[in-house]
């Protein structure tokens, strides 16, 4: 006859973990059915109560914060509550966490603010995004394009070149249109073209150009659009033939009663043109694009760290023509896909040392206003990286230095590491800060030691802001080993 174990204890009815004569009983999963034991039929929903951490305090006192956005790239983790935080301007304007896909990132030189968009951009490529880091200066972006399999151009003497009048994939979608929305595209292409062919001469010329200049410049691309058609894109040394040659159209629109007259007219224009094909940017923006941007590449990196050296008019032509080609890229891409001839997709545009290329000249602000304004509607991020608001306050007329803080008050979220409390009283009259949160970015700024080798306090440490109600979220990163190669810019340091 089979012998029955008795459990430890005779007021148990359950498991035990182990045999032996130490088993410890597990309880049912209902309860033990005994007074006192706990038996319930089932689990009823408790309620949950909303209120402010004042409030809720005094009748609770293990409250915690809201959990912080787990949509988008991982960044880190909240400071305060230890959960993971998520960001992604496009997957955040998605959500409805933010009405436009801006973002803003200011910090002090060393506190890892190449390092944080490098994050976003890997996680951008990794959503399907196509990352376009628009002029790297330094570089720092190149190593990490590469690695996620993108396309690198490097701009300079000797190198890859692109060609301020190229209309790249706009040309491409106006060849393939019907008549009325070609014609509308056609306009848009001659904006560009005549606004960056502006630009740059406002660079060359450290003042804008005329109203009788820009009417002839307009001619003189609108003749060269009809005579290259269907063969080459225009360059920048074909506009110089025009002018100089001065055909009737050309002249009637100058209002030059004869050949003298429009010489005169044009006198300083043309060395402006020329000093663009043969002075300190020869070689550079004078010819055909050598290298075009891969519309299919996961991202696309343009290195002008080359024409650094060169002087600071070269390294901000450089920008202008890589922010105009592309957005120009994007704006095709979107009216290809419209034909259904390409497929569409979203965009990451990385704008870093913006303060470099705005203080070029007076009235270059408004050029990468413009640019920048309709990234919304176009399906791009744009990622604004700079080291103080005072490099904008820097700018020539207080025009300029209006637009350039609408870029900070046009971007959803602006993203702060270590900074002092002087430039926070700048931060904070265009979006507003705690007193906590100046206090906790200020502490970021500074080691509080002179021992070498000590870890500066704000590496790694951001507050992300969107907009003046809601409180500011302070998130660490923390980097994987590839990262930690990948996204170094201190090699050269070291």
């Amino acid at each position: 006859m089979a012998k029955t174990k008795k459990p430890a204890n005779p007021m148990v009815v359950g498991d035990t973990k182990e045999d032996g004569p130490e088993a410890e009983p597990l309880a049912p999963l209902l309860g033990w059915p005994t007074p006192e034991g706990g038996r319930a039929a089932n689990v009823t929903h408790v309620a949950e109560y909303q209120a402010t951490t004042t409030q809720a305090c005094g009748l609770y006192p293990f409250v915690t914060s809201s959990k912080p956005p787990t949509v988008g790239t991982p960044i880190g983790r909240d400071l305060l509550s230890g959960e993971v935080v998520c960001m992604d301007p496009l997957t955040w304007l998605r959500s409805g966490l933010i009405t436009n896909p801006g973002c803003f990132v200011l910090g002090q030189p060393g506190t890892g603010k190449s390092t944080f968009v490098k994050r976003i951009v890997t996680g951008a490529v990794a959503f399907g995004s196509q990352a376009i880091i628009l002029g790297d200066t330094k570089p720092d972006y190149s190593d990490l394009i590469q690695h996620l399999g993108g396309q690198v151009v490097r701009i300079g003497r000797g190198l890859d070149r692109i060609n301020p009048l190229d209309a790249g994939p706009l040309g491409e979608a106006l060849d393939r249109m019907q008549d009325a929305d070609r014609e509308k595209l056609r306009w848009e292409v001659r904006s560009r073209r005549l606004s960056l062919l502006m630009a740059l001469c406002t660079l060359i010329r450290e003042s804008r150009i005329t109203n009788a200049e820009e009417v002839i410049l307009g001619a003189t691309i609108d003749l060269l659009d009809e005579r290259l058609r269907g063969e080459r894109q225009p360059t920048v040394i074909d506009v110089l033939q025009v002018v100089e040659e001065g055909p009737d159209v050309v002249r009637e629109l100058a209002r030059s009663v004869d050949e003298q007259d429009y010489d005169k007219r044009v006198d300083e224009l043309v060395f402006t043109l020329r000093l663009l094909c043969t002075g300190s940017l020869a070689g550079v923006f004078d010819g055909p694009t050598t290298r075009p941007f891969d519309l299919e590449a996961p991202a696309i990196s343009v290195d002008i760290s080359a024409v650094g050296a060169a002087g600071d008019k070269l390294l901000t032509a450089a920008m202008l023509c890589t922010w105009s080609y592309g957005f120009g890229m994007v704006d095709g891409v979107a009216a290809l896909a419209e034909l259904g001839l390409a497929k569409r997709r979203s965009y990451m545009g990385v704008m870093d040392e913006l303060w470099r290329a705005l203080r070029g000249a007076p009235g270059l602000v408004e050029f990468a206003d413009a640019l920048t304004r309709l990234n919304r509607a176009k399906g791009m991020a744009s990622v604004m990286v700079t080291h103080s608001l005072s490099d904008l306050e820097a700018l020539a007329t207080e025009e300029d230095r209006a637009k350039a803080r609408g870029f900070v008050d046009r971007s959803a979220v602006t993203v702060l590491a270590g900074l002092p409390p002087r430039e926070l009283n700048h931060v904070n009259q265009i979006t507003p800060l705690t007193g906590p949160e100046q206090s906790l970015v200020a502490s970021w700024s500074s080691p509080d030691s002179w021992q070498p080798g000590v870890r500066h306090p704000g590496r790694g440490k951001y507050l992300l802001k969107t907009g003046a109600e809601r409180l500011g979220i302070p998130v660490l990163m923390t980097l994987t080993q590839d990262e930690m190669s990948l996204y170094d810019t201190d090699q050269a340091v070291r």
